[in-house]
């Protein structure tokens, strides 16, 4: 691993790292540093240097386990709390939010996890801040937002950099979180909704200039295909898809979309109808193809085919039915109202109340260095669907006054 100047070594691995951790990628007396094994993950270095003093020095703390309670106390994380996962604008306390699915995809990967003697803190921290960067109303909302910052010559967007935006360089007034890089790839490189059936890590320079080389890329190309440079954080993206596929299947049967029967008869015979059934035999897979080939993480052949006929059946059933589309169009308005009126309210100098809590207590260099547009985008980005909502309100209906003006 190229390490740096300014980085701050981590401490030792954690129980459970694979044994070559500490002899890979680790800077010796000299300063050299080895090129980490693709079957473990990198130690953990952070982009800042952290100061040595106080509650650092002391701290007991595994650095990855020190990057999930920073992701845990974060605003971002509290967010999630009312963060669509599929189904929006609904009055029914079963469905499942964002929040219940990030915690769902930490322990199905963390199981795995243990079971291969991986990273269980890496894993937990890239499970639970993968998703931070999700606008309001989930992909149909990405994909509003996206719609408009390319108009606004801003590119594409994508939730999983902007996840990386909030914990870099929104978070603690503009300072950021620091988290290790080994976490920051892992969440720049998910992709639940990709097809792929396998990965292996892809270490490539194992520093932070690669990962600001995959950032910019994932930038203009939202659905490139880049894979993490651990194993822990190709765990966390094929897991992705093992903790929502069943769990949205059962939200559709809750909602009238479907019914059980209704799931392809191979899938039925293969992963089983159930939630508890299906996440139990992708698990079991994961684990025993991933045992007899590291650094491979993988589902079998069969598997993999019942796997792809499930997100075909959720797509054509679930994701694009028409039923839970009705109120999309006026969501996509919404996004263009609130878009163009926080930009010109941020070029104009922030009058609004949503704009002025925003930008209050960031630093210069966000304020400075950051256009109208972008502001516009990065405070719709980080919106609970409730929030995102009572603004579009307060922009658009007209308010009753007292009895005089």
């Amino acid at each position: 691993m190229t390490v740096p100047p300014d980085a701050m070594a981590a401490a030792p691995p954690a129980p459970g790292r694979s044994g070559a951790a500490g002899a890979a990628g680790v800077p010796g007396a000299g300063g050299a540093a080895a090129t980490v094994s693709p079957t473990v993950s990198p130690e953990a270095f952070r982009r800042r240097r952290e100061p040595l003093g106080g509650r650092q020095q002391n701290d007991l703390r595994p650095a990855h386990a020190i990057d999930v309670d920073r992701i845990l106390h974060s605003r971002a994380y509290t967010r999630y709390i009312d963060k669509t996962q599929v189904f929006y604008l609904l009055r029914n306390d079963h469905i499942t939010h964002r929040v219940i699915h990030v915690q769902l995809l930490s322990r199905i990967a963390r199981t795995v996890g243990q079971k291969l003697g991986l990273d269980l803190d890496l894993i937990e921290a890239a499970a639970l801040g993968h998703d931070l960067g999700h606008p309001p109303f989930g992909h149909d909302g990405e994909k509003y937002l996206s719609e408009l910052t390319e108009a606004a010559g801003l590119g594409k967007f994508s939730h999983a950099v902007m996840s990386l935006r909030f914990l870099e360089r929104l978070e603690r007034n503009g300072r950021g979180l620091n988290l290790t890089l080994g976490v920051l790839d892992a969440i720049l490189c998910h992709d639940g909704e990709s097809d792929f059936a396998n990965l292996s890590p892809d270490p490539g320079g194992a520093d932070f200039a690669e990962l600001d080389r995959r950032r910019v890329l994932r930038s203009s190309d939202p659905g490139a295909m880049v894979r993490p440079m651990t194993r822990e954080g190709c765990l966390v993206r094929l897991c992705d898809t093992v903790s929502y596929i069943g769990r949205d299947f059962e939200d559709a049967i809750i909602l009238k979309l479907v019914a059980r029967d209704d799931l392809p008869a191979g899938v039925r015979r293969v992963l089983g109808s159930t939630n508890g059934t299906i996440v139990y035999r992708l698990v079991d897979d994961l684990i025993r193809q991933a045992l007899a080939g590291p650094p491979l993480v993988a589902f079998s052949p069969g598997i993999a085919g019942a796997l792809q006929e499930f997100k075909d059946f959720n797509r054509e059933r679930i994701y694009f039915n028409k039923r839970i589309k009705e109120d999309a169009p006026k969501i996509r308005r919404l996004y263009k109202i609130l878009f163009e009126t926080y930009a010109e309210d941020f070029a104009a100098g922030p009058s609004l109340k949503a704009s002025r809590e925003f930008v209050k207590g960031l630093d210069d260099r966000y304020l400075s260095g950051t256009s109208p547009a972008e502001k516009a985008r990065d405070l719709i980005a980080g919106m609970t669907d409730e929030y995102f909502l009572r603004q579009a309100e307060e922009i658009v209906m007209p308010s009753w006054h007292s009895d005089s003006y």
